[in-house]
């Protein structure tokens, strides 16, 4: 398996909130609901992203601006806004379990709806948004989360766009099994806008580091034997080049040091195999590389800020910037 399909087999939507947002100008949505993950499909009209100040920057990312068939995709939990003008302040606010109200309170979720999965101001509005939300961190994979920015921007012609087309065609369908066709159909959505992603240059380092000859069979080496016992000596013997070597051109290619990569990845198992597996910590531990639940549990607090046990059971991890999404 390539290292992108390892990656993009996390996304599994389940129950997964989409709609379809139909508005006239004025309009400016802010969107405060803490979701993991979340993919907006322009069908028609425009529309202005307006990042917030992320924990680690001194002031708001440039607005960037939606057209018709592009794609966006939000990496949670910071907040966003998404409006007709970066102008226009906020009239509706989405929170948590998408409850939509005014910025004074008010409950809107029944007034604004037009219909199946169709939510706005104007059934023929100018501008027509089909939102798809992963509402649980599981269903998108920690690993996947990790690895991409707060916000991908991939325009019209980068991808395959009829997907989008047959998304907007069913998002307002109530017919049997809907919801898990739609589920189906936000994950291709997603996978084919972030194959393409993954293609441009501003993917992360790790995943072009893959063409290289040297440090691709390295992380293919780590990746895929988690639990042997790596050392950078083993690691070079392995690849056939000198420890000093190794180390210099995999941190040059990648970001950081091959045993600080693996590290990463392991935990980065660990927190998937947490949620999705039923298996013990020590069993998860020895999988990916530790010798015992309590190393595993220390190495995972102090990386995540949460232990494995509440981990599983849904606690949110402190946020870490990792490199080890592969």
């Amino acid at each position: 398996m390539d290292a992108l399909a390892s990656l993009l087999e996390g996304p599994r939507a389940r129950g997964a909130f989409l709609m379809c947002s139909l508005l006239d100008p004025p309009w400016s949505l802010r969107i405060q609901d803490e979701a993991p993950l979340t993919v907006l499909s322009m069908i028609r009209g425009t529309a202005w992203i307006l990042p917030d100040a992320g924990p680690k920057q001194h002031g708001a990312a440039a607005p960037r601006q939606l057209n018709a068939g592009d794609v966006a995709i939000f990496r949670g939990p910071q907040p966003y806004t998404v409006a007709d003008s970066p102008a226009t302040e906020p009239q509706i606010i989405i929170h948590p379990g998408q409850v939509t109200k005014t910025p004074d309170g008010e409950i809107l979720c029944e007034t604004l709806s037009l219909g199946v999965r169709q939510w706005g101001t104007d059934p023929e509005g100018a501008t027509m948004m089909v939102t798809g939300t992963y509402e649980s961190a599981g269903a998108a994979s920690q690993r996947l989360l990790r690895a991409l920015p707060p916000i991908i921007v991939l325009p019209h012609g980068d991808f395959d766009s009829r997907l989008l087309d047959l998304l907007a065609d069913e998002a307002t369908k109530d017919e049997p099994a809907q919801g898990a066709v739609l589920d189906r159909l936000l994950d291709l959505v997603l996978i084919a806008a972030l194959r393409a992603w993954f293609a441009r240059e501003d993917a992360p380092a790790w995943y072009h580091a893959y063409s290289d000859p040297l440090v691709g069979k390295a992380l293919r080496l780590l990746q895929h034997n988690p639990a042997h016992g790596w050392t950078v000596a083993s690691l070079a013997d392995a690849v056939g080049v000198s420890r000093a070597a190794l180390a210099r051109r995999f941190t040059d290619l990648v970001g950081e040091p091959p045993m600080a990569f693996l590290t990463e990845w392991r935990l980065a198992l660990a927190a998937d195999l947490l949620q999705e597996s039923d298996a013990t910590i020590e069993a998860i531990a020895r999988q990916v590389g530790y010798g015992s639940a309590f190393a595993l549990s220390a190495a995972f607090k102090r990386h995540f800020g949460v232990s494995p046990r509440d981990h599983r059971q849904g606690a949110t991890p402190a946020e870490h910037s990792g490199a080890a999404a592969g």
